[in-house]
């Protein structure tokens, strides 16, 4: 493997950059564990050594007229591109390839090719996916920044050009300062994430199927223009030979040449797709810049051992604290600060992400389902909707209605109820439905906040949901599902003559508790039954004629003895949460015995 890098024959050869390919293609289909396996057998010392060799070979100023000469860029900057995707692979699989770029100071090399961007755009764009997967999560790299790399990368971020593959690298460029947003200054945070929303807002603003449909016409006709050349240059190459031959038949030769020129050019025209690759990088800049504004609006996790301390016992203090009835699972709260909700509102970004939410152009889809070449466009546009329901999800979370444009949570709520209701079938895309039902549990959750009613799902769909979710092969989605059956069953609880609907509501939470396989997901389901029976004489109604207290009283052992044999097969953090409906329902079996005892309910159950 390191040979293979490190081979050479002559300097023009394309040996070693077809070498460096093979390596690229197997990094990245091969995942974890072949990237963990070139860096065991050290890929990375010929890896580093032929980046910095590359970028030498590109900086013109460092060699000699002569050796300028002999230099062929195109043959460095090709092979610097399938190396610096290479390296992207194993780094974003392997911490110690990350450590060793750290250590060995491939920043210089990879800052450089991004400089290239006004003459070689998708090396710039490889360079920029690279360093924004290295400096994720990694402050050890941020010491290596200094003015000058700064300086590179707002000179790549204000770079002008306004195709979609510009539009990609800008994106990208944006990315990797907000992952090195603790190197900026705090008196230029917040033009400086001015700048980044506004990046992403022109990226968000572009309609993704009114230019697929517009590159796809300027495809056909550049390859109708290439046709018709290729044919009158054959005509004219014909002719010429009619001319200067005596031995040719003159009146049956041209007709059969141009012929057979016309089946050349339709069987062997070069795939050149321009147009495609210009659809793709806008895609993928729209994927990007609706990841990293998730990430904008979400707080600091704890870390693993402030979650194994908060789960090492039943009764901590911090449970004890924490507590909240109805409140919910407990999670890490979402906040936005002041100069991120400020810059989200100047540039549109919750606007723009709700409108990234439909599904995409009819037409468009049409276009990729007829076109071989164009249809793994579906994919990326499905993506695209995914990240920006996850987007809206979190907006709803963290910030005012006041940014939504308008847009009212009744109105999010009847769109998102169409998105998932407006075929004759519920959509079966594990990440669709996941994506949709936790923008969906958002804003019940806002409305129900709020007490605001909701008429957007009726009650005949949310069970059709209920049934199709518990279906899924997905815990999130599992999960989405019986919480937004506990906020309609809480808000069903305040009103009048609801036991019966309360009772349905109930008796399917308490089936889901007990059976289901996942831990988290029968700990969400317990987690909606207290919020449904917190409180309110119908929910007391129901829980009597449903024997809600019985129920639990016998499963409360069943419950905690899965949770001690799930140990290992849960994370940190899961455990936690797990920790506290454990507890939860140690207090909500004492409540609900407390309203056992009382005279009013026990007139009833007589």
């Amino acid at each position: 493997m390191r040979g293979t890098i490190r081979t050479r024959s002559r300097p023009r050869s394309c040996w070693r950059r077809y070498s460096i390919q093979v390596l690229k293609n197997l990094s990245a289909c091969g995942g974890f564990e072949v990237c963990d396996d070139m860096v065991s057998k050290d890929i990375m010392t010929p890896l580093v050594a032929l980046l910095k060799e590359c970028s030498t070979g590109l900086d013109a100023n460092q060699l000699s007229p002569e050796k300028r000469i002999e230099m062929d860029k195109n043959y460095i900057e090709d092979i610097a591109n399938e190396a610096i995707n290479l390296l992207w692979n194993v780094c974003e699989c392997s911490s110690t390839a990350v450590h060793i770029f750290n250590k060995e100071g491939c920043l210089e090399a990879v800052l450089l090719y991004m400089k290239k961007f006004s003459t070689n755009v998708d090396l710039a764009i490889s360079a920029a996916n690279c360093l924004q997967a290295v400096t994720e999560d990694n402050p050890d790299l941020l010491y290596s920044f200094n003015a000058s790399s700064q300086q590179v990368l707002e000179t790549v971020m204000l770079c002008p050009e306004s195709t979609m593959k510009h539009i990609l690298l800008r994106t990208l460029t944006a990315g990797i300062i907000w992952n090195i947003k603790g190197t900026i200054p705090p008196g230029s945070l917040g033009s400086m994430i001015n700048a980044i929303l506004k990046i992403f807002s022109e990226s968000l603003a572009i309609d993704a199927g009114e230019t697929i449909i517009r590159m796809k016409e300027a495809e056909k006709n550049r390859l109708k223009l290439a046709v018709e050349g290729e044919t009158e240059e054959n005509m004219s190459d014909v002719t010429e030979n009619c001319v200067l031959s005596e031995d040719y038949d003159l009146e049956e030769m041209p007709k059969g040449k141009v012929k057979k020129g016309e089946n050349d050019i339709f069987d062997f025209l070069p795939p050149d797709q321009r147009e495609l690759k210009e659809v793709t990088a806008l895609l993928m800049a729209q994927q990007t810049a609706l990841e990293i504004i998730v990430n904008m609006c979400c707080s600091e996790d704890p870390s693993d051992d402030e979650w194994e301390e908060l789960s090492s016992s039943d009764e901590s203090d911090f449970m004890e604290n924490s507590y909240n009835d109805g409140s919910g699972l407990l999670m890490s709260p979402l906040c936005l600060s002041d100069e991120v909700n400020s810059a989200f509102l100047n540039n549109l970004i919750p606007k723009k992400i709700l409108e990234k939410t439909a599904f995409p152009n009819s037409v468009a889809l049409d276009i990729c389902m007829h076109n071989p070449s164009w249809k793994p466009l579906i994919k990326k546009l499905n993506a695209v909707q995914c990240r920006a329901l996850t987007c809206l999800q979190n907006i709803l979370l963290v910030s005012d209605m006041d940014c939504l444009g308008g847009a009212s949570l009744q109105s999010i709520a009847q769109h998102l109820s169409q998105l998932v209701f407006a075929k004759m079938e519920l959509p079966t895309d594990t990440e669709f439905l996941e994506a949709v039902t936790s923008a969906l549990r958002a804003v019940l959750q806002t409305m129900a906040s709020k007490n605001i009613s909701q008429q957007s799902v009726t009650p005949e769909q949310l069970w059709t949901l209920c049934e199709a979710g518990m279906n899924s092969s997905s815990a999130s989605v599992k999960v989405n599902i019986v919480s937004i059956l506990g906020i309609s069953g809480s808000i069903l609880a305040k009103g009048q003559d609801t036991a019966e609907k309360l009772k349905v509501i109930g008796k399917f939470l308490l089936e889901v508790a007990m059976k289901e396989s996942s831990l988290v997901v029968a700990g969400e389901a317990l987690d909606a039954l207290f919020d449904v029976f917190a409180d309110g004489k119908e929910a007391e109604k129901a829980a009597v004629e449903i024997r809600l207290l019985p129920a639990l009283k016998e499963f409360q052992p069943v419950f905690k003895m899965r949770m001690r044999k799930g140990k290992g097969k849960y994370s940190t953090d899961q455990l936690c949460v797990l920790d506290n409906v454990k507890m939860n329902l140690r207090r909500f079996i004492a409540y609900q015995e407390t309203l056992g005892k009382s005279p009013t309910c026990n007139n009833e159950e007589l």
